[in-house]
């Protein structure tokens, strides 16, 4: 087998974090990476399941490379799909090699040379039970100004429509030390934003003991060099004040905080064995919106979950007009393998959850239009992430979180490019806002100096 390497990635920042140090580990063993599988010796799919058909997705896309499995190819799978389907993918893809869960990652080297070696049928399958997280000092990283620290791996909660508890396993915390240690890498190599990552990235808890979840926000975001920090996901359950705090306190904790709901309707909470009640959640946005700084607020939500009623769907309508959030990712329900949901009559018909979702994501496009509009006329600090050319527009993201499109043609007095690097900061003046996004223009600004960001050779960095 060539020991070269093609890798796919479907679904989260979570598995795309993954493939990040998957791909460190496949280099640090010898493999050199591929951009297209027909110069692949070996082709990975890490895989998500927390979607309806996610299955056949990768199924579909194993089926369209077996042929080269004569050419010598290797496959591999994996992810939640490896996890949850387990050794039945080498009898629905018997041309694959290896399938891999996430919770076995640390365990890809001896699993690469058994590849080598000539075994057809490896397995990484670990149970719940394990206590171990994936941490390695190899790790590449495909944003050279903004990475990604998994600081908790899996999920306790158990969410009655949800596969992650099944496909990630128990949750389990890396310690403070070893994150600061990895934050302090990657800020001495130049990254300006760093990401806390989560399936509940806020139940975090310190091995060690020394730092709760909200501390560790801070000790991040008081390194000398850091710009930005950031986290998710947030689960209500374990969402706490000094959390806010922390961001009211800290400057650099960026201010946005996705907090997902699911429902509107504590019943429908009830059955989807969320343990919080709309009372409780509403309590939390109380404190994020008693908050010094203005701190904006998106969330996930589910509709047509068994049994959702029509005065169960109204309760998340009032919700969204309650909360005033600032984006909405919303999904129609649909079981899936493994959870209690499945077991749940499935009794609302697919019109009426296409119809709720409608209705949901108009309300919350009204929202938007009208909540962006407090953006009009502020100075924002915009991080720049790629250009439209077409428009002539840099394109950028806010501390909130937001896309923000601006035209750069003089900054005072001094004329400055209109391609400033990716990476670098500017202040920007709002002059339009739209639903899903704010307009404006590089402005002078005392308080925000443009920063530079430090230029590199290669659009990888590897920490080792």
């Amino acid at each position: 087998m060539s020991k070269t390497f093609y890798i796919e990635t479907f679904g989260c920042q979570m598995n795309a974090h993954d493939s990040e140090k998957v791909i460190g580990t496949l280099e640090q063993q010898g493999y050199a990476r591929v951009q297209d599988e027909d110069a692949a010796g070996l082709i990975l799919y890490n895989t998500c399941s927390i979607r309806d058909k996610a299955e056949q997705k990768v199924f579909h896309r194993l089926n369209e490379y077996k042929k080269l499995q004569g050419e010598g190819k290797k496959f591999a799978v994996l992810g939640c799909v490896a996890q949850q389907e387990g050794e039945k993918i080498f009898e629905k893809a018997p041309y694959v090699s290896m399938v891999a869960g996430s919770a076995s990652y640390r365990n890809l080297p001896e699993m690469l040379r058994r590849l080598e070696a000539g075994e057809e049928r490896i397995t990484g399958l670990d149970d719940r039970q394990t206590d171990l997280t994936f941490e390695t000092e190899f790790t590449v990283r495909s944003n050279p100004h903004r990475g990604y620290i998994t600081i908790i791996e899996g999920c306790d909660k158990f969410c009655a429509y949800c596969v992650v508890p099944y496909t990630r396993g128990k949750e389990r915390s890396r310690t403070a030390a070893s994150v600061l240690v990895e934050a302090k890498k990657m800020v001495d190599l130049g990254f300006t934003e760093i990401q806390f990552l989560g399936q509940n990235v806020n139940s975090y808890r310190d091995p060690s003991g020394r730092m709760s979840f909200a501390e560790l926000l801070v000790a991040v975001g008081e390194l000398p060099g850091i710009r930005r920090v950031r986290f998710t996901t947030s689960h209500p359950r374990d969402f706490t004040r000094d959390i806010v705090q922390a961001i009211d306190d800290t400057p650099t904790l960026c201010d946005h905080i996705h907090l997902p709901v699911q429902s509107g309707s504590t019943a429908v909470l009830k059955a989807m064995s969320r343990e919080y009640t709309r009372e409780w959640y509403l309590e939390r946005m109380s404190w994020i919106k008693e908050a010094k700084r203005d701190i904006s607020i998106t969330s996930d939500m589910i509709v047509g979950f068994p049994g959702e009623t029509d005065a169960d769907f109204e309760e998340t309508i009032t919700l969204v007009g309650e909360v005033k959030y600032d984006a909405v990712f919303a999904f129609k329900f649909s079981p899936r393998p493994n959870t209690p949901a499945v077991t749940m009559a499935d009794s609302i018909p697919d019109e009426v959850k296409s119809e709720r979702l409608r209705i949901l994501m108009d309300r919350q496009r009204e929202i938007q239009r009208e909540h962006y509009g407090r953006h009009l006329g502020e100075v924002q600090e915009v991080m720049v992430e790629s250009y439209n050319s077409s428009r002539n527009q840099v394109v950028g993201r806010s501390s909130q979180n937001k896309t923000v499109n601006f035209t750069v043609s003089r900054i005072g007095t001094q004329i400055v490019q209109a391609q400033p690097p990716i990476g670098s900061y500017l202040p920007v003046r709002i002059t339009q806002t739209l639903p899903n996004c704010l307009v404006g223009e590089a402005t002078a600004d005392a308080d925000a100096v443009p920063f530079v960001p430090i230029q590199r050779v290669s659009d990888f960095v590897v920490l080792n």
